[in-house]
């Protein structure tokens, strides 16, 4: 059996992650299980998985949970609390493999501690590889770890990839990838009725069920921008290989364009708990508990190009790739303080890729050298845009 440690449990891929694992009873042990505030569902979770440890980073909450179980089945568990407690779970030497599951920043220090390890390490956390670039894949590559993805999108292209494919390599008659999208809830909107945009609205994905960060980035395509970012690092191409294509259907979920010609896609349901079992089962395969895909329900599929006009957070995002060193740090930093804004109606939905923007071109881009340097960046990146935020304009 191998030992797992899912960072970021009570979030929706945690949720899932949890949900396969529960159907191999015989192949994975939970050893470790991290939530930030959700104690609730952490309680739950831990009733059903049995888990050595738990680390909840809210500390009062921490507190509150040690109360919760001084009378329960769960009164001998240990449990961790604060942001370096994920760091020691993440490097257990019974977890084999790390869910990488924390939304945002939040989640970089613990999933590359994972790396370093030498882990199997299962990565949902897009926003980890975006700020750290070349020092996280230069971790995987020293200490042998493995790194595979779980974003739809990106597993998608990991699966199309030629026979022992590792990420990070350079796969050999590839000529570019082609990353779909559903396009979110406001493709069609007309532009003008986008400043008028809840948060309600923003959070309502019609095709999958995320958290409400991702949710937003998808309504703004800020988050095929950050896998677009996450796309060149993993399989080492360059930005002008990959095209966004919005597929609403969200039934093919990434492809890739070969040099002869041949184009090889990969297709499934809209249910994240598919690239979570491949990853776990891989190099083997094992059901996931998704439904299968009726091709015949589907009855057709749509492809456009995305409009970036409509979509300026996937402008900005190639040109943080582009000027390279700690631009996309700054991007991801500003999103995040943006997103965090308008869900709490500080600011307009349209007012996300403008925070952004100035952001970007407030702060100059330098060597991505140091993990130092990044966090430096990132803290800096995020004063930027609060200050913006809280000018008289919002």
């Amino acid at each position: 059996m191998k030992g797992i440690c899912i960072l970021g449990a009570t979030g929706s891929i945690g949720v899932s992650t949890l949900d396969v694992v529960a159907r191999h009873p015989n192949l994975y042990n939970v050893v470790a299980l991290t939530a930030n505030k959700n104690i609730d569902a952490l309680y739950e979770q831990c009733l059903a998985h049995s888990p050595e440890v738990v680390v909840i980073v809210d500390e009062q909450k921490a507190t509150e949970f040690k109360t919760k179980i001084e009378h329960s089945p769960l009164a001998n568990l240990r449990i961790l609390s604060g942001s370096e407690a994920l760091i020691e779970v993440a490097t257990l030497p019974n977890v084999d493999s790390v869910m990488a599951a924390i939304v945002g920043a939040a989640g970089l220090l613990p999933t590359l501690a994972a790396a370093e390890a030498g882990k199997t390490v299962l990565l949902a956390n897009k926003e980890a590889l975006v700020m750290s670039g070349d020092i996280f894949m230069n971790a995987v590559e020293k200490s042998g770890a493995q790194l595979l993805p779980i974003d739809s999108e990106h597993n998608a292209i990991f699966q199309c990839m030629p026979a022992d494919y590792q990420t990070g390599a350079s796969a050999k008659g590839v000529r570019r990838i082609l990353l779909t999208a559903s396009g979110g809830p406001f493709r069609t909107m007309p532009l003008d009725e986008l400043p008028q945009v809840t948060p309600a609205q923003a959070v309502a994905h019609p095709n999958w069920d995320m958290g409400k960060k991702i949710s937003v980035d998808s309504a703004t395509m800020m988050n095929k921008g950050l896998e677009m970012i996450e796309a060149c690092l993993l399989f080492n191409l360059k930005p002008e290989q990959i095209q966004v294509v919005i597929h609403p259907q969200s039934v093919i979920h990434s492809m890739v364009d070969y040099v002869d010609g041949t184009v090889l896609a990969q297709m499934g349901c809209p249910d994240m708990r598919i690239p979570i079992a491949h990853a776990l089962a891989y190099p083997e395969r094992f059901e996931s508990g998704a439904t299968p895909l009726d091709i015949f329900a589907v009855k057709h599929m749509d492809f456009e190009p995305a409009d970036l006009q409509r979509f300026p957070c996937l402008r900005l995002a190639y040109e943080a790739i582009q000027t390279g060193g700690t631009m996309p740090t700054i991007l991801n930093a500003a999103n995040e303080i943006a997103v965090e804004a308008f869900l709490n109606e500080q600011i307009r939905f349209t007012d996300i890729p403008f925070i952004i923007e100035e952001t970007m071109k407030i702060i100059k881009s330098e060597p991505a050298d140091s993990l130092e340097t990044i966090l430096e960046v990132d803290q800096h990146a995020r004063d930027v845009a609060e200050m913006l935020i809280c000018e008289p304009r919002f």
